[in-house]
């Protein structure tokens, strides 16, 4: 028998538990409060239309948890923060004083760290209300809201829905700091994620059966689904071992021999990260573009107008550069990361050596090589869970049915994800209030 039928039993596990599922709930209520002033006929043809601009609503609609269908205060779920943190790591290593300060006192740099994210957080908010607001109207050729804007009587109106919806992210940041502190540690955000996108599938299922050949559309989605989970798990799983050499230890007039261990290396170290940056970096010209669609001068507006086509998706060139961005950044980003561990030094700092490799400077250029070596796969799977719709929608004519196979890429990609992180971390719960399978008596 497993230690996991003593979960329910552990009081402390048991509150936790609670906790985090009520304020699961308390944010998929929150999720259905909408803006005021949507145009919900013009939005519901958008998510109906197909094609690339639709296949790019559904991703930001699965990822959201359904909020954008309704477009409510939570339409951008919690994104502006992970963006924020995003370039908060990525400033680290540009600026020396940033640097130096992480290194000097890490716990006095990650507190620093997390209070920006927070105040860097509201304006990437607003920033990005303004973004999906305009940048649906020009999907849908009319305006999402009729009564945003930035002149006249609608200047007041137009505040208001950007504070509610930048309010609406604050609040869900704060549910999940609120689940890390007191649900289960350090999964908030991941489990708020976790639970839109699952709380879609229900909808899409139904939206299946009710269309043409469910039967036969069911069957492909299934085998689908399993083919990627497969991966999914062989990718996520997936690590290079590098063999370390640590020092003896002596014991009293004794030296003990060397103890040969292992650096683990993932083959995905960066996770989701480089989708939800690369589509950030993808909307930022359609955000500048959207103010220049007006424009009296005709060259500029034909222009704008082409960026917003090209950055918003409404064409196939879209895909591509989202595939080439996917790929590049999982290399930028996990350069980044491994060169903030400092395994080189740290492994000097420990006496330990890679045999073959000599210490300090030459192991951290030699892990780095092995890693990027490694890292090729996984960009390259990240690359291809990016575009894995809009392939689909060019191999199976599914029309507006299409927004399904979200959950078979990246949606699955964090669900299984958040699955996995969460196991471990309840066994390692389990684990500490002493419901070990080793030490149970039977």
């Amino acid at each position: 028998m497993s230690a996991w039928r003593y979960l329910w039993r552990a009081r402390d596990i048991r509150r936790k538990l609670l906790i985090t599922l009520g304020i699961m709930v308390l944010y998929r209520l929150a999720a259905h409060v909408p803006v005021p002033g949507v145009n919900r006929a013009a939005l519901a043809a958008l998510l109906e239309g197909g094609g690339a601009a639709g296949t790019l609503v559904g991703i930001l609609d699965l990822l959201s948890g359904g909020t954008v269908s309704n477009f409510s205060v939570l339409a951008m779920g919690v994104y502006p923060y992970i963006t924020a943190q995003i370039i908060l790591q990525l400033l680290v290593p540009v600026i020396p004083a940033l640097k130096q300060k992480m290194e000097d006192d890490p716990r006095e740099g990650q507190q620093w760290m997390e209070r920006w994210t927070y105040i860097l957080a509201v304006p990437m908010a607003a920033l990005q209300a303004v973004s999906q607001i305009r940048i649906f109207g020009s999907f849908a050729g009319t305006p999402i809201i009729p009564t945003f804007g930035f002149s006249g009587g609608a200047i007041l109106p137009s505040l208001a829905i950007i504070f509610s919806m930048t309010a609406g992210t604050m609040f869900a940041i704060w549910l999940g700091e609120l689940i890390s502190e007191y649900g289960i540690r350090n999964q908030g955000l991941s489990l708020l994620i976790f639970a839109g996108i699952v709380a879609r599938i229900p909808q899409n299922l139904a939206r299946l059966l009710t269309g043409p050949n469910p039967a036969l559309l069911l069957t492909f989605i299934l085998v689908l689904l399993a083919l990627i989970i497969f991966v999914i798990v062989i990718v996520q799983q997936g690590q290079r071992n590098v063999p370390v050499m640590y020092p003896g230890r002596r014991v009293g007039r004794r030296m003990s021999m060397p103890v040969k261990g292992s650096l683990p290396l993932r083959v995905n170290m960066a996770g989701m990260i480089p989708l939800i940056f690369a589509q950030s970096l993808l909307t930022f010209p359609a955000i500048i573009a959207s103010f220049f669609v007006t424009s009296e001068t005709p060259w500029v507006a034909n222009l704008a107008i082409s960026m917003q086509n090209v950055f918003g998706g409404n064409s196939n060139w879209y895909w591509l550069i989202y595939f080439l961005f996917v790929v590049g950044f999982t290399f930028f980003y996990t350069d980044v990361l491994f060169a903030q561990q400092n395994y080189g030094e740290n492994l000097k700092r420990a006496g330990a050596q890679i045999p073959g490799v000599s210490k300090g400077e030459p192991t951290q250029r030699y892990l780095t090589r092995v890693l990027r070596r490694i890292t090729l796969p996984g960009a390259l799977f990240l690359g291809a869970v990016a575009v894995i719709p809009f392939l689909v929608s060019l191999v199976v004519p599914l029309g507006n049915q299409s927004g399904i196979l979200l959950v078979s890429a990246s949606g699955l990609l964090i669900v299984v994800g958040v699955v996995r992180d969460l196991f471990f971390n309840i066994d390692a719960e389990l684990k500490l209030h002493g419901y070990d399978e080793k030490l149970l008596v039977r």
